[in-house]
């Protein structure tokens, strides 16, 4: 056991940083797909994270210097395919002899066969059970993952080392694509103590109706990072001329009021994790929208840009000076109001901030959930069910007038 210490320890120290290259594609692809992340689908995705690194790092760990290697004369190939079985059956066995079990379980060439096939046996439980993937795929999958494994060993550990310092061998690309078939047909079994795939589907996407308030920061960050794209285009663009000082607001006003108008309330952040902004009356819709998006973002999160122009006014008027320090003031206790306005609605189920409140309007996803055919079949019934007795309703109705 202490030949695997070292490479799953060293994997364990490794996964916060793997997982945390990986977290911002998963939150965006579950939450553009399904709406939402439940703690379960997370599990699942990161262990499978885990699991990859502690078999890269079997493969790879222990390390042996440059100089060890340039001085191996071993073969680095072996191309035989079941040559381990030739090794096995060479140990000395009686059935009768439970000690000859115990001589056949010691012996390298079985514990080495059966690690081969036992270390991807979950590679085929994730591949079932999570990715959904037919036996075939699984088939395919598991044999190109064992082959990555020989060629990294084949190739020095891609050039690092002058030669080979492990056996590229025909017999593990053999054992691992039997373990992850292995893996592949008991899923069922690991299957019934979890969820189904489709009713992890099921839960993430009524949870995904609601809009949490990290699915919305997400989005906001997302934003950021286009805001400042859009600025450098802008800047270039007007480089040299005298709306030059003016790019920050320029920007601003156009990725949050004229973006959001042609999309329908959505910006780019917005449109990559499917939320919209809507108002919860028709009626004026275009202007709740655009004064939603000027009280959230103009004039919440972009004040300080705002209350630095405004500073650099220079007008000898004492009434406009005063107009000008009242505008910077109601921005400041607009600010904060809106700040105890997030902190006091930040846990509850059903997120309504300030600028909502004033503009009547809402975030909601535009997610819909993709029913099966049998799903379709049984809601079209109950829809014929219920037009049916609504009509023996009305009929009877109209029987008694008479």
């Amino acid at each position: 056991m202490s030949v695997y210490k070292i490479p799953i320890t060293t994997a364990f120290v490794f996964f916060p940083l793997i997982a945390f290259i990986f977290t911002l594609p998963f939150l965006i692809y579950q939450y553009r797909k399904y709406g939402s992340i439940p703690f379960l689908r997370s599990a699942i995705f990161y262990s499978f994270i885990l699991y990859l690194l502690c078999m890269y790092f079997l493969v790879i760990l222990p390390l042996p210097s440059i100089e060890e290697v340039k001085k191996l004369t071993t073969p680095t190939t072996q191309l035989i395919p079941f040559d381990f079985m030739r090794d096995i059956l060479n140990i000395s066995f009686n059935w009768k002899n439970i000690s000859s079990y115990l001589d056949l379980i010691q012996s390298p060439a079985f514990y080495i066969a059966a690690f081969n096939i036992l270390l991807t046996v979950p590679f085929g439980i994730y591949l079932r059970y999570y990715f959904e993937c037919k036996w075939y795929k699984a088939l395919i999958l598991g044999f190109l993952l064992s082959l990555f494994f020989e060629l990294t060993q084949l190739s020095g550990l891609y050039g690092i080392y002058p030669r080979p310092y492990r056996l590229f061998d025909v017999d593990d690309l053999i054992l691992n694509t039997t373990g992850t078939m292995l893996g592949f047909l008991i899923t069922p079994l690991i299957a019934i103590i979890l969820p189904t795939r489709k009713e992890l589907d099921e839960k993430s996407f009524k949870k995904g109706k609601r809009v949490t308030f990290f699915r919305r920061a997400l989005s906001y960050m997302i934003d950021f990072f286009f805001l400042i794209i859009t600025f450098l285009i802008i800047k270039i663009l007007l480089h040299n001329t005298v709306f030059s000082e003016y790019a920050s607001i320029i920007t601003i006003i156009f990725y949050y009021l004229i973006i959001p108008l042609v999309t329908n309330g959505k910006t780019f952040g917005k449109m990559i994790l499917k939320l919209q902004v809507v108002a919860k009356q028709p009626k004026f819709t275009n202007f709740k929208v655009s004064s939603r998006y000027i009280l959230s973002y103009i004039l919440f999160y972009y004040q300080f840009i705002i209350i630095n122009l405004l500073n650099k006014i220079v007008i000898h008027n004492n009434i406009v000076e005063t107009i000008i320090s009242c505008i910077i003031i109601s921005l400041k206790v607009y600010f904060w109001l809106n700040i105890v306005s997030i902190i006091l609605n930040m846990t509850k189920k059903d997120k309504v901030f300030l600028y909502e409140k004033i503009t009547n309007t809402e975030t909601c996803s535009t997610i819909e959930y993709e029913l099966e055919d049998s799903d379709e079949i049984k809601l079209d019934k109950t829809k014929k069910d219920k037009k049916e007795e609504e009509e023996s309703v009305r009929i009877k109705k109209h029987k008694e007038k008479l």
